[in-house]
């Protein structure tokens, strides 16, 4: 899908560094889900266990320790503020307009024709791996895909989770600029995934505006007009071709890797 950068690169290390085995019988795969957890509506019952994930998540040795501390606002905000409060906080950061979507393919293809086909692709890939998506979540929900992440070998899931790198990346930086609790979870994700979070992934998919009121975000939401045939008007908000690539890669596991420059 899209590929992570390391702190000194603009997409993903060739060679990574070594990460801390994980010795605990698959610690890292049960904190990609408790991750996903904490990206989901907030619940009283996401409240009751947000202690008990704070323990897990620091007992987690293949994580590192300074970033699982810096969760530590979020998840005592998420523990003790009034639910309402905190679901309505979630709505105005995460559903307001597109900067900071959970739906992946929305920072690709917005509302295009091609999320569609998208997320056919990925859902198939979620059967395959022996899962079936419930609810009314789409496929590019991403604590879903965090949960289908969780299901992998630890390598591949890395490898699986740095597919959205660059998503991941923009994300941690637009919520670290909102001065959100939330941006931690983000960096500790690109971390995991083992991608660069530098100015050149932060830049790699078009920048959203946050709409300042209803109408502006009627407008934002209101579907392009489609175009067919070779005089259809290049769309402005595409992907880079950088992203475009990882995209085709996470519809098409099989499909050939270009390699990345530096």
């Amino acid at each position: 899908m899209f590929g992570r950068q390391r702190r000194t690169q603009p997409v993903r290390r060739a060679c990574r560094a070594q990460k801390t085995p994980d010795t605990d019988g698959g610690l890292l795969m049960q904190s990609l889900h408790l991750l996903s957890l904490l990206l989901q509506y907030p619940s009283k019952d996401l409240q009751s266990v947000a202690g008990e994930i704070r323990q897990r998540l620091h007992l987690d040795k293949a994580l590192p320790a300074d970033a699982v501390a810096e969760l530590d606002p979020l998840l005592t905000r998420l523990a003790t503020s009034d639910i309402y409060e905190a679901q309505e906080n979630y709505v105005e950061l995460f559903d307001r307009g597109r900067a900071h979507s959970l739906h992946l393919f929305e920072h690709v293809h917005g509302e295009s024709r091609d999320r569609g086909q998208a997320m056919v692709d990925l859902r198939e890939r979620y059967l395959a791996a022996g899962l079936e998506p419930t609810g009314n979540e789409l496929p590019d929900y991403l604590p879903l895909f965090l949960d289908y992440c969780s299901t992998l070998p630890e390598e591949a899931a890395r490898d699986m989770l740095a597919e959205p790198g660059v998503v991941l990346v923009a994300l941690a930086a637009r919520l670290a600029e909102k001065q959100s609790d939330y941006a931690p979870l983000f960096a500790l994700l690109c971390d995991i995934a083992d991608v660069e979070m530098n100015e050149d992934a932060m830049n790699a998919i078009p920048p959203a505006d946050d709409p300042e009121d209803l109408e502006a975000l009627d407008a934002q939401w209101e579907e392009e007009e489609i175009r067919f045939g070779a005089e259809a008007a290049p769309d402005p908000n595409a992907a880079c071709p950088k992203v475009g690539e990882m995209l085709d890669r996470m519809r098409d596991p099989a499909a050939p890797q270009t390699p990345v420059r530096s």
